[in-house]
């Protein structure tokens, strides 16, 4: 009788136990959504969208705290992320950044390639932009002879040495054949201020970045360096129809630090593809100038980052580290 007992017990405990063995894994505490960018710029932006869908639509037991850590041009949050090894409860929003910051600052110590894939969101544009004051420029020929007649004089605002908008920078000083001093900022937000205000002279801001002082009439996009002409700016010519060979994107992916759990992982891959087809991520992507094809996750994303990672290796030999860093 006594035996008996004991194991009604043990089949009881096990009964309880299985369901809670093969729950689904959910967050078991607040979710660290790190920014690798300043306050206002796209990627601040975009995660902030995203924090404010997983709340609206309930997709998490846990809040998402966003976090921004833009210092040394994103060097600062790549290492915050390599640290939280095998933390289950941080993830990160990222920009080219991502690949160009360890390339540049070889000591930083980190390799993306080891860090977990949860989904890429969008591809994010650029254009070139400058203040509707300027009556001087109307296209793109009228901007670089104006570039061309200030010399070290003009002013590119950007984000930060080795920075998407630094390479571009280099990578339009290159094709032009002309110099500019590179006037960093903590953020795109604030870059898109400085250039309303005039405090500097042109930017190659993301749409999302510069979308509200369009709308407002106080600045005016020259060209876009993508494969085609974007719905949101239809009346702007791509760099390639000019016949300037420019053509670059950023990515707006979403990972997670080396050696997170692979129920952790398919929890996050799924709750960001559930926000990526909803129709305010899609909304979003269509309004603010973003490419959004279908979000890529996985191995596949994986094979991407490294693809990715190769590429901005050699721009970065080609264009010169010096030309990027300012150094």
């Amino acid at each position: 009788m006594r035996v008996s007992k004991t194991l009604a017990v043990c089949a009881l405990a096990v009964a309880v136990a299985a369901p809670a063995a093969h729950a689904e894994w959910k967050p078991r505490k607040p979710v660290e959504f790190i920014i690798m960018a300043g306050t206002g710029g796209g990627a601040d932006q975009i995660a902030r969208l995203l924090q404010g869908l997983i709340e609206k639509k309930d997709l998490s037991p846990r809040p998402f705290i966003p976090i921004n850590k833009p210092g040394g041009s994103g060097a600062e949050a790549l290492r915050y992320l390599q640290d939280k090894a095998g933390d289950n409860h941080t993830i990160m929003m990222t920009l080219n950044s991502y690949y160009t910051t360890p390339v540049i600052q070889k000591d930083l110590g980190v390799d993306v390639t080891q860090f977990t894939p949860i989904g890429l969101m969008a591809l994010d544009t650029f254009l070139l932009w400058v203040h509707t004051d300027r009556d001087d420029i109307t296209d793109l020929d009228s901007y670089v002879q104006a570039v061309k007649t200030a010399g070290l004089d003009w002013k590119v605002g950007g984000t930060g040495s080795g920075q998407e908008d630094s390479i571009l920078t280099a990578m339009m000083e290159a094709a032009f054949d002309y110099e500019v001093t590179y006037i960093p900022f903590p953020g795109g937000g604030t870059v898109a201020k400085n250039l309303i205000g005039n405090q500097i002279d042109s930017t190659v801001n993301n749409p999302s970045e510069q979308m509200e002082f369009f709308r407002a009439g106080s600045s005016k996009p020259l060209v876009q360096f993508t494969g085609d002409r974007m719905p949101a700016f239809k009346d702007v010519p791509t760099a390639k129809e000019l016949g300037v060979d420019i053509e670059y994107y950023m990515q707006r992916s979403v990972n997670g630090p080396p050696g997170m759990d692979p129920e952790a992982v398919a929890f996050y891959t799924n709750l960001f593809d559930e926000l990526y087809k909803s129709q305010e991520w899609q909304d979003f992507c269509a309004s603010e100038g973003l490419d959004c094809p279908g979000m890529m996750k996985g191995e596949e994303l994986a094979e991407f980052h490294k693809s990715q990672l190769a590429a901005h290796i050699k721009l970065i030999e080609q264009v010169g580290a010096d030309k990027i860093t300012g150094e």
